[in-house]
């Protein structure tokens, strides 16, 4: 197994560096085995109903004794899996990511996974004994971008939460990181940090885009301002940004939304000054980590008075681009959060 192989390399650090350097190889010469192209994809929701593997676990929906069975059975603990039947990136997770033997392997050897349906009434017993409905468990614990998975540990604490659709490397990076206590001693930001050797630093290597603002980036709205913000956070020698700006961003729909907010984009490996929404000097760098954030590119969405109102930090494509630019550029932000206005429109 990967795994395996990379701790006798370097323990503790090894899957992450054996994942991102193959990726910036297959990025470069072609792709990994049995892999495909995991950003330029028709996002749109699927015409069949997308049916998880056999392999799940067939759950009472009553999270504790789930996790009871984990930990007996062995295992580092339980991975809650938030889906949707016709998503796409929900199909991508199924035919990529679960349709690699080692990852495969690896998952059903630590964790057992249990699938919640963000649209479902049928009740489920949480990890700490609430009782409600799976769309009101996806709602409280922010699975707005389906899949959503979050880690827990064998004593029931949460351990890390993947928001959105991520390709091969970063997926087998997040198993191993909770599987093996990294979470416990530093972020996953880090914790990817650490193997990742095709991080640039240099500000020119970025796309551009006329919609964005020059430095110097005051971003304060202690006062407030006219428009809501987009914050993009990129880095160098990525594919995923490429992608994003060579395709996405190449929509009149979507350049014209952005051209309607007060839009920057940051390196953010970069030690340019930055003064937030909320005022505060600060690092690109320092900023992205005290966020969290760990993916290029993120987009980050503010309101008018600096209050974060949305971030988008996975694999993004048209169709749910336009749906978030939609929220934001309608302000129904103002009345109610993502997930209930996506209910209104039955998406």
């Amino acid at each position: 197994m990967i795994a395996r192989f990379a701790r006798a390399m370097a323990p503790g650090l090894g899957l992450v560096l054996v994942c991102v350097m193959g990726w910036s190889a297959a990025v470069r010469g072609g792709g990994l085995p049995g892999d495909e192209d995991v950003y330029g994809f028709d996002d749109s929701p699927l015409a069949q109903p997308l049916a998880h593997p056999d392999w799940f676990k067939e759950s009472f929906l009553d999270l504790p004794s789930d996790l009871t069975e984990a930990v007996d059975a062995g295992k580092r603990g339980l991975m809650l899996y938030f889906g949707q039947q016709r998503c796409a990136y929900c199909q991508k997770l199924m035919k990529v990511n679960f349709g690699l033997p080692d990852i495969v392997e690896y998952t059903r050897e630590n964790f057992d996974i249990v699938p919640i349906d963000i649209w479902s009434v049928e009740e489920v017993t949480d990890i700490d004994g609430k009782v409600m409905t799976e769309q009101d468990l996806a709602h409280r614990d922010g699975a707005d971008f389906t899949p959503s998975i979050i880690f827990y540990d064998d004593q029931g604490q949460k351990a890390l939460m993947l928001r959105g659709y991520y390709p091969p490397y970063q997926f087998r990076a997040a198993l191993e990181y909770v599987a093996d206590g990294h979470y416990k001693r530093e972020s996953f930001r880090d914790y990817l940090a650490r193997g990742d050797n095709r991080m640039v630093f240099d500000d020119t290597d970025l796309n551009e885009e006329a919609f964005f603002t020059a430095a110097p980036y005051n971003l304060d709205r202690q006062v407030r301002a006219e428009r809501p913000l987009a914050v993009f956070f990129e880095q160098g020698d990525c594919h995923a940004c490429d992608v994003l700006h060579g395709e996405s961003l190449r929509e009149p729909v979507i350049h014209r939304a952005f051209d309607g907010l007060d839009t920057v984009q940051l390196n953010m490996w970069s030690d340019t000054p930055v003064i937030t929404p909320s005022g505060e000097r600060t690092t690109a760098k320092a900023w992205a980590a005290k966020l969290g954030l760990f993916y290029a590119p993120s987009i980050l969405f503010f309101d008018e008075s600096g209050k974060e109102i949305l971030r988008v930090d996975s694999v993004i494509g048209f169709f749910r681009l336009r749906n978030v630019l939609n929220y934001i550029a309608s302000r129904a932000y103002l009345s109610e959060d993502y997930q209930d206005w996506r209910v209104d429109r039955a998406f």
